[in-house]
């Protein structure tokens, strides 16, 4: 900032000594000599000139000055204008705001990455835990065969098909885990049709009723919709399908025998854009404090709610099922929420949009 002081304070110096030269050389040339007086009228416009160049310089840099304290020593911008104390020129004031704005722009970047941080290290610790319990479990089981119990037919089967829980819950794991990471990435594509959701559904029901009928459970659809009104809706089936599996499969899971669940269609006429379907169970329900994180990675309520797997495996489920399900409805720009009361079941519904106007604006 010195040179810049420098060049304000110099340059109008610099001008006014050459006036005073043109025009005492002009005098000298006219009169034959110069008068004293002409000479001490010159030094004194050039000192008031001085004097007012410092100053001006002075009050032009100083705004500029105020501003370098709020740079840290590792080069990232905590700006706050000092404006209020002085009054810099409007250029100034401009390029001020536009520091502050970067500044708070590299200050959100910053917070950002820390949060992107915290979530990396979370869910690299996750995965490597849920990993790793099926994978020490299967060689636990080996190794037990192999020290001796695979000659023994009381417990061979029994271990082998334990081994085969494990390595199914893996498999599973790994799928969930490209699954999520390709919506995150943004490389997993949905296809995205007009179709008729109501035949989609009740298809759907018959699919699963097999699974429900095996836990001795009612699995119907209902809903609003007259039998052979058309609904259609903007969405990729074969994700919707496996939203749909996700919720139908844990209302199953956490379902008593003799229960019932229904999948339910609400056509609501007041919102000309969209429908909601429900997944409605009278199963063991959740607790209130475990709603507001349920779409979260890795994220499982308490044991209570937990299911052994067969052959006394560790619970099933790999704890991102319901976060794929949030990030496929929101690609589909529907919401997902979820209502449960302990004792008397859950209800999950989502939204989809019935027509594909906000696709063509992406």
């Amino acid at each position: 900032m010195a040179s810049l002081r420098a060049k304000a304070t110099i340059f109008p110096i610099s001008v006014c000594l050459l006036a005073l030269a043109i025009a005492d050389f002009v005098m000298f040339t006219v009169v034959g000599s110069l008068p004293p007086l002409a000479l001490v009228v010159s030094l004194v416009l050039l000192a008031v000139v001085v004097l007012a160049s410092l100053v001006h310089a002075r009050q032009l840099v100083h705004p500029i000055n105020e501003l370098m304290p709020t740079i840290d020593r590792e080069g990232h911008l905590e700006l706050r204008s000092t404006a209020a104390r002085i009054t810099p020129p409007v250029e100034l004031q401009a390029l001020t705001k536009a520091i502050d704005q970067l500044a708070e722009s590299q200050q959100r970047d910053k917070l950002a990455r820390q949060k992107l941080e915290r979530v990396r290290s979370e869910f690299l610790a996750n995965v490597s835990h849920e990993l790793r319990t099926p994978i020490f479990a299967v060689q636990g089981f080996i190794e037990t065969l192999l020290d001796g119990a695979v000659d023994d037919p009381k417990v061979n089967r029994d271990f082998l098909e334990r081994a085969r829980v494990q390595s199914e819950r893996l498999n599973s794991l790994l799928n969930d885990l490209i699954d999520i990471s390709r919506i995150e990435s943004g490389e997993m594509r949905m296809s995205f049709r007009m179709f008729d959701i109501q035949p989609f559904l009740r298809d759907f029901t018959s699919e699963m009723q097999p699974m429900a009928r095996a836990k001795h459970i009612e699995l119907y659809f209902t809903g609003n919709v007259l039998p052979h009104h058309e609904v259609s809706v903007f969405a990729d089936k074969e994700r919707i399908k496996q939203v749909l599996i996700n919720l139908t499969d844990n209302a199953i899971k956490y379902s008593n025998e003799g229960t019932a669940i229904k999948i339910e269609l609400i056509d609501d006429e007041a919102s000309n854009d969209q429908v909601t379907i429900r997944v409605v169970d009278n199963g063991i329900g959740i607790a209130p404090e475990h709603l507001p994180r349920l779409f979260e990675r890795f994220y499982r309520v308490d044991k209570g709610r937990a299911r052994s797997a067969p052959g006394g495996g560790t619970p099933d489920g790999t704890g991102l099922g319901l976060a794929i399900v949030k990030h496929i409805i929101e690609a589909h720009h529907g919401k997902i929420s979820v209502m449960s009361e302990p004792g008397k079941g859950s209800t999950f519904q989502f939204t989809l949009r019935k027509d594909s106007a906000w696709s063509e604006v992406e």
